[in-house]
């Protein structure tokens, strides 16, 4: 029988209550009535703060009215990182049934749907194949091409296996791989934060994608995203339970969000 790698990460310091509390406010917003009552409005909503956050947090801020309004799809760099990020929160609703079955495909998916522009065309969907590695968070050290290709393979086999792990820690972990590995040469970041919304959709915690996980990221900082990224990369028990309490926290916190956007709803 498989080992179920991720139940243990339950029990690292101060998981389990990261976790509950972040499935508790999460369970809240999707009982609210006002919310119920204006879902698809909010989902919506959701998608693109979700965008907006995502593309800030790898440097493409802008203003958030200029999204709304379109402004800030003006062609340029910063504004070509925000399309980017609104195309993969567009596509993830499509890709919620499958990422269960085919992880790998999914993530591939994204990214060619993301690189449009910023990779050649046949390297958009394709694990990267050099050491040269887009890094906005500056991680630094990439793992080489051939262990990156090992690690989305052994997390395929980790998310396509039964766990007793809440769905936030999946989450979690998924996310993690992705952002640390950086198995695409460009916007590895812009799918490790889809890998949340992808998670927390397919195992029930968020079907509709109400949330807005990002926002938590965002308003976390930069850095410490990034510090407790690279504390996970350590493979350490402290690392990795750094990295899964601040995730659940942004969960948390993205489903704060959800509550201002249905008060700006009006």
């Amino acid at each position: 029988m498989p080992t179920d790698v991720l139940a243990p990460l339950l029990d690292l310091p101060g998981v389990a209550e990261a976790v509950a509390r972040a499935r508790a406010s999460v369970d809240g917003v999707l009982w609210d009535r006002g919310v119920r009552a204006k879902v698809a409005n909010v989902v919506a909503a959701s998608r693109v703060r979700g965008a907006w956050a995502s593309a800030a947090i790898d440097g493409a801020e802008v203003r958030p009215d200029a999204l709304v309004s379109g402004d800030a799809l003006d062609g340029s760099p910063i504004g070509r990182v925000v399309a980017a990020a609104l195309a993969v929160q567009a596509e993830i609703p499509r890709q919620v049934e499958l990422v269960d079955r085919a992880p790998l495909q999914v993530l591939s998916h994204l990214h060619a749907i993301a690189s449009v522009g910023f990779v050649p065309d046949d390297e958009r969907g394709r694990l990267r194949t050099t050491e040269t590695v887009d890094d906005p968070l500056v991680l630094r050290d990439p793992p080489s091409a051939s262990d990156a290709s090992r690690r989305m393979t052994s997390l395929a086999s980790t998310l396509t296996r039964p766990t007793s792990a809440p769905a936030l820690v999946v989450a979690g972990v998924a996310h993690a791989e992705v952002a640390v590995t950086r198995p695409f040469g460009w916007g590895s970041g812009l799918v490790a934060r889809a890998t949340t919304r992808l998670v927390l959709a397919s195992r029930g915690v968020d079907p509709d994608g109400v949330t807005v996980p990002e926002a938590g990221l965002f308003a976390a900082g930069r850095s410490a995203y990034s510090e407790a990224l690279r504390a996970y990369a350590t493979g350490t028990p402290d690392g990795v339970a750094r990295w899964l309490v601040l995730h659940a926290d942004t969960v948390r916190v993205g489903a704060d969000e959800s509550r201002r956007i249905l008060a700006a709803l009006g």
